[in-house]
Parts: structure tokens; sequence; C-alpha cells
């Protein structure tokens, strides 16, 4: 709770006042006049229509702000490995992670709410459990964590790069080279503050990848981030000319043909809290993906590299 004091400069109600000179509605003021947390000259005002004078002093108790608890809902979710502690799931394609502005429900969160009866708190109401996230249109790993214990442990392991992280991306073009590291900062774009850029200041940041198979008019890439930047792959891979296929936002306006974002979370590497235990979880690549890729292979009928064979035991 803050409170913020105002000198009234008019004549004029209490609401209109007050939303002026806190820069919030009337809608809201009326509320917190309701409840007893404005006054003028001392007196608690419990109309919104109450007459201030010219040099009237207004007082304004404004509520600290909380978050909508997310609700659960009984959406299909597929995990990929769970003990005591952790819980690592298969994010499709086209999920947010967590709830948001325009995107209250159907959300991950959502999904683990109703499927698990733990999960940490240190993310807040509307982030219980999320350790890392994935952008709403790439597949693959995520990891959960089920306490607060777990959660401060894996959130270490990122902060310290023993979390291995790598992604199977198909990007346009064809890449020069077996193998890269793109080592550029990235921040918010100053031209589109919705996107992210390549820029001198921001924060550090590595990609490698490793070409795995040259495709028609594109690669197949393991990428390994050793950074954890928003949108970093996409960033980096568009800096060198070669943006992930399908990318609606850093993509080609007249690329490969990709029904998708062609970026998938394959494995994540981190060690067990509890136990010390290194373990190593894997998601299978989702058919839309599969089958894209498979059309632009020069031998479709040629087995597949043995990194996208490996199925969870």
């Amino acid at each position: 709770m803050k409170r913020i004091v105002l000198t009234a400069h008019a004549n004029g109600r209490l609401d209109v006042l007050a939303a002026v000179g806190c820069s919030i509605t009337r809608s809201q003021v009326a509320r917190w006049i309701a409840v007893g947390l404005c006054s003028i000259n001392g007196r608690v005002a419990l109309k919104a229509g109450a007459a201030v004078r010219s040099g009237d002093l207004m007082e304004i108790d404004v509520p600290d702000a909380v978050e909508a608890t997310a609700q659960k809902e009984d959406i299909p979710i597929r995990f990929l490995y769970q003990d005591a502690d952790i819980a690592v799931v298969d994010k499709p394609y086209g999920m947010v992670v967590h709830p948001a502005a325009g995107n209250e429900t159907g959300t991950l969160v959502n999904a683990l709410l109703f499927a698990l009866s733990d999960l940490s708190g240190i993310g807040g109401v509307k982030r219980p459990g999320i350790v890392h996230r994935l952008d709403k249109d790439t597949s693959g790993v995520l990891l959960i964590a089920k306490n607060d214990a777990a959660h401060t442990a894996l959130s270490a392991q990122l902060k310290n790069r023993t979390m291995e992280k790598h992604y199977l991306a198909v990007v346009e073009g064809t890449v020069k080279g077996d193998s890269g590291t793109i080592e550029r900062p990235i921040a918010r774009s100053p031209r589109d503050r919705k996107k992210m850029a390549v820029a001198e200041g921001g924060r550090p940041a590595c990609t490698q990848w490793r070409l795995l198979e040259a495709l028609r008019g594109a690669s197949l890439l393991d990428v390994h981030i050793i950074t954890g930047r928003t949108h970093q792959i996409r960033v980096h891979m568009q800096s060198i000319g070669h943006p992930v296929a399908g990318d609606p936002i850093y993509g080609l306006k007249h690329g490969v043909n990709a029904p998708r974002l062609m970026l998938h979370a394959h494995t994540l590497c981190f060690t067990q809290p509890r136990t010390g235990e290194r373990l190593c979880v894997e998601a299978p690549l989702p058919e839309d993906f599969l089958q894209a890729l498979i059309k632009l292979r020069w031998e479709p009928g040629v087995p597949l590299p043995p990194e996208l064979c490996r199925q969870n035991g």
C-alpha cells in the first residue's frame, strides 16, 4: 500500500480530480473511494462525487497490485519425466507457457495446475513451477519445479550455465561450414518494442550451431544455447542471414514452405536437485515438424540423422 497526496488546483469531484492526479481511470478511483481509501483534508470520503475545492488536500491509499490466480483447466499434456521434485513436459506448438494479458486461459500453467498437485510458488501465482520458458510457437522440452527448493536449485543451474539445452532448427538457406558460434548482444529493438535485435549495449548472448543435414533451400541444425535471452536463436540466426523457417516475426516473407516455426526444444540435460543425478530428457519431433522436414530433404528415403530418431524410454 502506498499513499499519494495531491493538492486540488480547481474545484471538482473527488473521483475526477483523483483520477487525473494518479493517472488512472475514474472507475478504479471509485472502487478505492467506496472502500474508504480516499480522504479530503484528513476526512475519509465514501462518495465518488464528493466535492473538492481548490486548495483541498486529497490523500489516496493505493493498494498493492495482486496478480490474478491462474485457474485449473483439463488440457491434455505430455509428461516426459517426473519425480517428487520435478516434471518435464513436451510443450506443444502454439501453446503459451503462462497466463498474461490476452492469454488468461489455455496455457501450460492452466494445464499443470490441473495435472499436478504440487508446484513451486517462486514464480508467482501466474507462473507456478515455471523455471524457464519457451516461445508460444516453439515446441519441446520444458522443465517444471514441484517445490521451492527444486526451483531455486534449477534456477541456479540456469544462471551458472550447467543446464544444457539443445534445439532442432530448420533455417533458411545453406549455412557455410559444419558448425559455428554466434556471440552477439541482444536487446529490445529500438524500432519495434515487441521484437528483439542484435544491438550494442545489449545483454551478452552466445549460440552454437552444428549442421545435421543440408536441405532444399534450407539447413537442419542442432542449436545449443549457452545463454537464454528472449528470442535468442531466432534473432541470432536472422543476424547471420539464416532466419528460422516459418518465423512470423524474424523470418523471410517468401522463404521455404513451412507450416510453423521450425524450432523445437529437443533435449535438456540438468542435475536432479535432491539426488545429484545427471538427467537428459528428449522430446521427439512433433509430426508437423517432421513432415515439413521430410518434404525439404533431398533424399526423403534416406534414414534421418541419429539425433532425430531417438525416443524417450
